[in-house]
């Protein structure tokens, strides 16, 4: 494992670090599955073993319990090797007293006196607006003070003019930014990476697999890409070698939940290192990026910060079977969202993305700022016709539903 110095604590942090959002699940992953207890224990003991020593989590990650399963298992053994990161969620508090309170709650999951590195979740420009408001640079300051962490940041999904401001208006120690092959100039992107540097802040990266949508099954024309390139490596090898690259990322986190994931991090962050892609490398890569944006339609990356709709429906899902239906088999994509849209949906109802109300609330949950309402509109037109619907009435009778 290789690891990069945080500029201000001088921590030698792993250039690995184990997202705690997608663990190992009872059935589906996701920001709100149950944990599966003993096959995450294992994959993040397994990953500390083999070096790594940064853990991030946030308080409504699945369903508020990966604060606790870290404290439970894994932080009251290990505690002396690895460093642990958390955040407030500034969009669930309105009220002052509320920072406190969940704050506290924090500690007390995570079963710890002090957090090593704690975060303000999912900044843009409003949202630091109202945390200011409600007075949380005093909180970070008395905080901080009290040693009840050690180190301030914040992670981010603004602007990259929002993010210069934030990150000029408080003395922070580092910053979290959405950072990979196809975002290099979105939300903070390189700009704003290099502009915190320049400030002394260490850069954590999320999202470096853009929700695995930059590896796995992927449009022929990226496939080629790789395929016929001069020298041979995995997909996310190539997209971790690139992030990699940049001198100014301190860690790139990553959310795994499948050992052969876990082995090919773990191999790729002990080999890749900062300005050592040579020139034939970063045209594969910038090859590699023309055909995954000729390819996407909407760039959703499943997070799930959307859910729940008021009409029930599963946004994420139906946003996949749009760019699947774009970049992969039609067909295939077509007959998807009619099964788990139409037809085996929670309450046993179809919940079609033409349900839209317009009521904008994804979008205003939405970390990236996507135009949601749109992609609903668009899946709606080109996945649900009267001969979907047709087919998901027959299969919910069928199916009994």
């Amino acid at each position: 494992m290789q690891y990069r110095t945080m500029p201000k604590s001088k921590d030698k942090l792993s250039v690995l670090g184990f997202g705690c959002m997608r663990l190992a699940s009872e059935g589906e992953i996701s920001l709100r599955s149950a944990i599966d207890v003993e096959t995450a224990k294992r994959q993040i003991v397994h990953a500390i073993e083999n070096g790594v020593n940064y853990l991030d989590t946030a308080y409504p990650y699945h369903r508020g319990d990966s604060e606790r399963f870290l404290g439970e298992h894994i932080l009251k053994d290990y505690r002396d090797k690895v460093y642990i990161a958390t955040k407030l969620p500034c969009f669930s508090i309105s009220k002052k007293e509320k920072i406190e309170e969940i704050f506290n709650k924090q500690l007390e999951k995570l079963q710890v006196d002090v957090i090593d590195y704690y975060l303000l979740h999912a900044l843009d420009g409003g949202m630091w607006g109202k945390m200011k408001r409600l007075g949380i640079i005093d909180f970070m300051d008395r905080i901080k003070h009290e040693g009840k962490i050690r180190h301030m940041g914040f992670s981010f999904h603004g602007s990259h003019e929002d993010f210069k401001r934030v990150a000029d208006e408080y003395d922070w120690d580092f910053a979290q930014v959405q950072y990979n092959i196809l975002d290099e100039n979105y939300q903070a992107g390189t700009e704003g990476i290099r502009y915190a540097a320049s400030k002394n802040m260490g850069i954590i990266v999320m999202e470096p697999m853009r929700g695995g949508s930059l590896v796995g099954k992927m449009p022929e024309s990226v496939v080629e890409v790789y395929r016929s390139a001069p020298i041979q490596k995995s997909p996310a090898d190539w997209a971790f070698s690139w992030i990699y690259d940049h001198p100014e990322v301190t860690v790139v986190l990553s959310g795994m939940n499948e050992d052969k994931h876990i082995e090919e991090n773990i191999a790729i962050a002990s080999r890749a290192k900062a300005n050592a892609m040579n020139d034939m490398e970063k045209q594969i890569i910038h090859q590699a990026k023309g055909a995954f944006n000729s390819a996407l339609t909407i760039g959703c990356t499943g997070c799930k910060y959307c859910l729940p709709c008021p009409e029930g429906i599963n946004i994420p899902d139906a946003l996949k079977n749009l760019n699947n239906s774009h970049m992969f088999n039609k067909r295939e994509a077509w007959m998807y969202h009619v099964a788990y849209n139409g037809v085996q949906t929670p309450d046993g109802k179809p919940h079609w993305a033409g349900s839209c109300v317009g009521c904008g609330v994804c979008e205003e949950r939405c970390p990236q700022h996507l135009p949601i309402r749109d992609g609903l509109k668009q899946a709606a037109g080109e996945l649900e016709g009267p001969v979907a619907k047709v087919l998901a009435a027959v299969m919910r009778r069928f199916f009994g539903r």
